[in-house]
């Protein structure tokens, strides 16, 4: 005889229902932190496309105040969020022209500071993922331990032997620990991509924030050598609307 899904969600008892449900609001649970993960570092990716390259040029113009606006306005871009805050304790001192080499490392200071702020936020939700990808299948087997106990039991009361008397209650049984896989294969492999996907930022944020710095130094020994960075250079995109193109 064959069972369908159906049938044997019907045959079910009430504790291996209750593991089903568990594993369905987990599994909804991840998807719609993963879904959200997802929107906000696309975002995140696509504003700091448009923001590091008009960033760069405004530092190279020696236009404080402009890059300070720009980095409140791309307020969901990584870098906008390190470099307009790291920026914004430190413009007072640029904009008098009393910067030192102890201004420095406090503006290094400063950059450090936002950025284990950021990569927080970045990471707000992964821990979700983990959990999910890491107890799924032990609440399954769980269902499953549960549920060949049961058809033992049930075969030791009857007094019937026999594959035939148990296979109904091992198939309810067994299904418990294929939907927990089903529910922590996909977490985990989200995991591991943000994960991939965090490092990636962490690095923007990095070489971004090494460039300020080398403004800064500009300012302070006066030789006017700004190195934009190699994360900047790779941007292939314009200023804002108007104005002429970045010089790659």
């Amino acid at each position: 005889m064959q069972l369908s899904l159906l049938d044997i969600y019907n045959q079910m008892g009430n504790f291996a229902k209750v593991i089903v449900y568990v594993l369905a609001i987990m599994s909804i649970w991840s998807l719609s932190v993963a879904i959200e993960k997802w929107w906000d570092l696309r975002k995140a990716q696509a504003e700091t496309r448009k923001f590091a390259p008009e960033f760069s040029q405004f530092l190279e113009e020696d236009n404080l105040a402009e890059a300070v606006t720009l980095a409140d306005k791309y307020k969901r871009s990584h870098v906008a969020r390190v470099l307009g805050g790291a920026l914004t304790e430190i413009r007072p001192l640029i904009q008098d022209g009393s910067v030192t080499v102890a201004d420095i490392n406090s503006a290094e200071r400063a950059v450090e500071r936002e950025m284990l702020m950021t990569i927080t936020d970045l990471k707000r939700g992964l821990g979700i993922l983990a959990t999910v990808g890491a107890t799924a299948p032990f609440v399954g087997l769980l269902g499953t331990t549960m549920g060949i106990v049961n058809s033992f039991a049930a075969m030791a009361a009857s007094g019937s032997g026999g594959l035939a008397s148990i296979s109904s209650g091992v198939s309810e049984a067994l299904i418990t620990t294929a939907f927990g896989l089903i529910v922590a294969i996909p977490a985990v492999w989200l995991f591991n991509y943000f994960q991939i996907k965090i490092d990636n930022l962490t690095a923007e944020m990095t070489y971004t924030s090494k460039e300020m710095i080398d403004y800064m130094i500009k300012n302070v020994t006066g030789t006017g050598e700004f190195g934009r960075s190699r994360f900047t250079r790779e941007f292939n995109t314009t200023a804002t609307a108007g104005s002429a193109p970045i010089s790659q």
